[in-house]
């Protein structure tokens, strides 16, 4: 395969995005191997292998979206590999069913016996990132459910899968770390159709921008930002985080003071979003999600 088209390829797959699963699942273990009580002695291959898992899923996704929107991204995104016809669709197709076939090995593999619960949770993902994007659902038409379908896969499944890779998932401190990224990700997720909103609008796409507006949508979105956040010294109160309880004090309080502060990004200026190519919010989304990830792993390691 030549430089150039390894180039292509990784330009398809947009690797700034996959830095998030790939730390948001070691987070995840880090998470588990953490909390109380201990798990006891904890091989990280499996984490390691699970990092992996993550990144190549996410990069299956990035290419399946690029795919089946093609011909929104020919308004909105010329430049991409696919509608600049720098990529055949043919040769994303066969990297996208590679990616995700070579997340599913390593989901196996990051899976402790006897449940391979990271596996199946994996594979869920899977199916959630597919009904996004491609027909028959393709739930990225369909507003509020297409943020739902986002926050699942990469709000709530990610961190419990990362956990799934120490320790079983059947218990409920990951899956109350899932439901805050989720719920973050419930509305942040709409930062990227903002740049999109006239070929979303073209293609029958009815995201939140194009059903309420960019002002509308800001408005929706902003709380999210926020909210979230101070859950995490909620749930330390309440038992239900056992990581170290002033650092979810500071995380929980940093992390709502950053939403504000992109809120304010978003609404003192709504009509900015859908101008710039990638508003800064979008950016700093994704900072966000690194810092809550990356906080939330020193805390039960502290």
């Amino acid at each position: 395969m030549s430089r150039e088209r390894i180039g292509l390829l990784v330009e398809l797959a947009r690797p700034f995005t996959l830095l998030p699963p790939l730390v948001g699942f070691l987070a995840g273990a880090a998470v588990a191997f953490g909390a109380s009580p201990s798990p006891g002695e904890v091989s990280w291959l499996r984490p390691a292998l699970g990092c992996l898992m993550a990144a190549a899923l996410n990069a299956a996704s990035n290419a399946l979206n690029q795919i089946c929107d093609r011909e929104i991204d020919r308004v909105a995104k010329p430049d991409r590999v696919l509608p600049s016809g720098r990529l055949s669709v043919a040769a994303a197709q066969r990297f996208t069913a590679s990616a995700a076939a070579a997340a599913l090995v390593l989901a196996w593999f990051a899976s402790p016996p006897p449940g391979r619960e990271c596996f199946w949770i994996a594979l869920v993902a899977g199916a959630l990132v597919f009904g996004y994007s491609a027909p028959p659902l393709r739930t990225k038409r369909l507003g509020w459910l297409a943020n739902l379908t986002v926050a699942l896969p990469r709000g709530l499944l990610l961190p419990v899968a990362g956990w799934s890779s120490v320790r079983t998932a059947f218990a409920p401190e990951p899956w109350f770390v899932g439901f805050v990224f989720g719920l973050f990700l419930l509305g942040a997720a709409t930062t990227k159709d903002f740049a999109d909103l006239e070929g979303d609008r073209a293609g029958g796409c009815r995201t939140l921008p194009v059903r309420y507006g960019v002002r509308g949508a800001a408005w929706r979105i902003a709380p999210f930002f926020v909210l979230p956040f101070p859950l995490l010294p909620v749930g330390s109160r309440l038992g239900l985080l056992t990581g170290d309880p002033l650092l979810l004090d500071l995380l929980g309080a940093g992390l709502a003071a950053y939403g504000v502060f992109v809120a304010w990004l978003m609404l003192r200026r709504p009509g900015e979003l859908a101008t710039d190519a990638n508003h800064v919010s979008w950016r700093h989304m994704y900072l966000m999600m690194l810092l809550a990830q990356v906080g939330l792993a020193v805390a039960y390691l502290a």
